[in-house]
């Protein structure tokens, strides 16, 4: 796993690279990478359901776009792969209807992602031991607020929110009885958006 806790998430414009990333196989293999550490294409291909040979496919695809990266630490045809740097955002010029249709595709796959995962913790999280079964959960809520106010705002959440970013990249760094947890933030104008589109 890269050392890159200080660094930002990496900034895709490329809209080649957003499509290789907008595969269902080759996002599942990123996201495993990133949260559970370098691995072959045989041990991932138990995590995501799918072949060996088929994630050492996606797994070079990811490679060619700059995603993961051989460990180095190859022994015969075992060839560990990990990811080069923690994260990604989406840089979208709107007079640019290609990156911004690649943005927009994984950004939706992304989340539905997310959202899966949400949903199957709803529904199973009696099963899981008693101090992680009110863990989490949903909160919604709606204000005013200028572009200005709402950009500094998600600025102060993302600071919150990294602050434990350091032990994604670092198994040492994590305390006992710690798991992955996600966190997803979403915001956007809850008014009619086709009637704010006339404000721009």
């Amino acid at each position: 796993m890269p050392d890159d806790a200080g660094l930002p998430p990496r900034r895709l414009t490329d809209p080649r690279a957003m499509r290789a990333l907008a595969h269902p196989s080759r996002l599942a293999l990123w996201e495993l990478l990133a949260v559970h550490g370098p691995m072959t294409a045989t041990q991932a291909a138990e995590h995501v359901a799918d072949s060996p040979s088929n994630c050492s496919f996606h797994l070079r695809q990811l490679a060619r776009y700059g995603f993961v990266e051989e460990t180095g630490e190859s022994t015969g045809r075992s060839r560990p792969w990990r990811v080069t740097q923690l994260g990604y955002t989406t840089a979208v010029d709107p007079r640019d209807a290609s990156t911004e249709l690649a943005a927009e595709t994984l950004g939706d796959l992304a989340l539905d992602r997310a959202l899966d995962r949400h949903r199957r913790w709803r529904r199973t999280r009696q099963a899981t031991p008693p101090a992680w079964r009110t863990v989490g959960g949903a909160n919604e809520t709606v204000w005013w607020a200028t572009p200005e106010e709402v950009a500094a705002l998600e600025a102060e959440v993302e600071a919150l929110v990294y602050r434990f970013r350091e032990r994604l990249g670092d198994p040492d760094r994590r305390p006992e009885g710690a798991r992955a947890v996600e966190f997803v933030a979403l915001v956007h104008p809850f008014d009619d958006l086709a009637e704010q589109a006339g404000d721009r």
